[in-house]
């Protein structure tokens, strides 16, 4: 039944279009497309475009651009739909893959709206042939589907061409965008002067031993307490201890939380720190004294963060079998 508006359509339009053989009709509204893609329509020339019998297609978009009806989607789809129909025309000027595109606003073919029963809009309709070689089962339309939102032009070109087979299929051309190619290249430019200009000062940073030093050592602090774990895991933070606190290290070794990740990476920086001044900075000291003070502060310092390393090692584990004063 919902066919039949349809259909009485499709009568009306044989009638009007009765005067006018298919061939003529097509080249008449070729001929508007060429000049003006796509042809606007109203209530008339819908009928006479869409009537049979038509030896051609007919791609018609039902619209309501109008403010009042407050169609956002129609004003989302119409660029694309113009660029669509001027792309292929344009790649189409002898009309060998006979096609037309039209558009029917609601404020010119009020009447058609209400014969089709349409309560939405936007809406597409592709009427196929109903004579030639390329005929059509069923004169009905093919409705696209717009239940997922505006649609690119690339979108519904793939649409029509699905249902236009061994026919010329024009692509669609997107025009230049400027704007976008000059704010490229000025950012572009921007960049390598300014990259220029600080080069003579970012060098002797990038060339300096102690600065990879330090991002290396970093790098691998960060990624030997846990980092990457935490990050495909997607651990907690922190979490309750049940007590109303706070628990900053996780029971059991396959299970942690972000703090406890940087407490341990803090713990492993103090550690390096003190063993790579106990081999490199203390035996530079040349007061034999102080010399022995550095040995005594620094091994001290290794001494103790060790202890508490192992001591949250077997906190984590209790079958963790080392420890050291005074974490015992």
């Amino acid at each position: 039944m919902r066919f039949l508006p349809t259909l009485l359509l499709a009568l009306l339009g044989s009638a009007s279009a009765a005067k006018k053989s298919p061939e003529e009709r097509f080249q008449t509204y070729h001929a508007k497309a060429l000049s003006s893609a796509p042809v606007k329509l109203g209530d008339p020339s819908y009928r006479e475009l869409t009537g049979t019998p038509r030896d051609y297609t007919v791609a018609v978009l039902l619209t309501a651009m109008d403010a009042r009806f407050g169609c956002q989607l129609c004003r989302d789809f119409q660029p694309e739909w113009d660029l669509l129909s001027r792309s292929w025309t344009a790649g189409d000027k002898k009309g060998e893959s006979r096609v037309v595109f039209g558009t029917l606003d609601f404020a010119d073919g009020r009447d058609i709206f209400m014969s089709l029963g349409l309560q939405t809009a936007p809406v597409l309709f592709l009427f196929p042939p109903t004579i030639g070689s390329h005929a059509a089962a069923s004169p009905e339309p093919i409705r696209y589907d717009f239940t997922s939102g505006s649609q690119a032009a690339e979108q519904v070109h793939a649409w029509i061409a699905r249902h236009l087979p061994d026919r010329p299929h024009p692509p669609v051309k997107r025009p230049i965008n400027w704007m976008r190619w000059i704010s490229t290249f000025v950012i572009l430019s921007g960049g390598l002067t300014a990259s220029y200009a600080a080069w003579p000062y970012v060098l002797p940073v990038i060339q300096n031993r102690t600065v990879w030093a330090g991002i290396t050592l970093i790098s691998i602090l960060l990624f030997t307490s846990g980092h990457m774990f935490n990050q495909i895991r997607n651990v907690p933070y922190v979490a309750g201890d049940g007590r109303g606190g706070i628990s900053y290290f996780a029971s059991g070794f396959q299970n942690q939380y972000g703090l406890e990740t940087q407490i341990v990476a803090a713990m492993y920086g103090i550690l390096a720190l003190s063993g790579i001044s106990l081999a490199i900075k203390v035996p530079r000291i040349s007061d034999p004294k102080m010399q022995g003070i550095a040995i005594i502060a620094w091994g001290s310092i290794l001494f103790v963060v060790y202890s508490l390393l192992l001591s949250i090692f077997r906190g984590k584990n209790a079958g963790y079998p080392f420890s050291l004063p005074p974490f015992m």
